[in-house]
């Protein structure tokens, strides 16, 4: 007789008084990487955490306010990110743009759903408060990289637009065309090597 399969129900997590938001912000993750963001729900988000289907109205009103989380968690977290691999880079301006770079596609290979929520779907709200804060946060870092870089003309606070926005579509584009398994050459190649190939390409863009 074979041994019987582990059941796929979720296993019920206790949570102390105030975890609900984590917990259901972590199932909420789980959700969107395996359901993507159509197939997301606050239910099946519900379920994951081990709650009734009513326990997220305590603190989402409905599924794209659990999304709006997430993307806000998002934003924190690729900020954060970014400043690993500035940390471990030279500490020229250049080459700390170039690390921010690489921590953007460095997310993005990492969450490619939460990615994708994040920047390319309308259903997280911009206008509220955590994810507005988050997200701007995440763009004055990428201007103030920019600036160190390129500088700003006598009287102005920021470089150029064009210049952040340069920035901005090399990064990303790199980052899209990573996750849709586009850039074939570098897919078959050993990390270190991989990294190195991407390195040089925003040094060579954004230089």
């Amino acid at each position: 007789m074979s041994a019987p399969k582990p059941s796929r129900a979720p296993r019920r997590r206790g949570y102390h008084h105030g975890d609900l938001r984590a917990v259901l912000l972590e199932a909420g993750e789980a959700e969107l990487a395996e359901r993507g963001v159509e197939g997301f729900s606050l239910r099946g988000a519900a379920k994951r955490a081990g709650v009734s289907h009513a326990a997220p109205a305590h603190h989402f009103r409905d599924a794209n306010g659990l999304l709006t989380a997430l993307a806000a968690e998002g934003f924190r977290r690729f900020v954060e990110r970014q400043k690993l691999r500035q940390q471990a880079a030279d500490k020229d301006p250049l080459s700390q743009l170039v690390a921010a770079g690489m921590g953007y596609i460095d997310f993005a290979m990492a969450h490619p759903t939460l990615f994708r929520l994040m920047f390319s779907s309308d259903r997280p709200d911009y206008e509220a408060e955590e994810l507005h804060i988050a997200a701007g946060a995440a763009y004055r870092q990428l201007v103030e990289d920019v600036a160190r870089v390129h500088g700003s003309a006598p009287g102005q606070s920021e470089p150029l637009p064009s210049e952040v926005m340069r920035t901005w579509a090399v990064a990303h584009g790199l980052a899209d065309l990573m996750n849709s398994r586009r850039l074939k050459p570098l897919l078959g190649l050993r990390k270190v090597e991989r990294d190195a190939a991407l390195s040089e390409m925003l040094r060579r863009s954004l230089g």
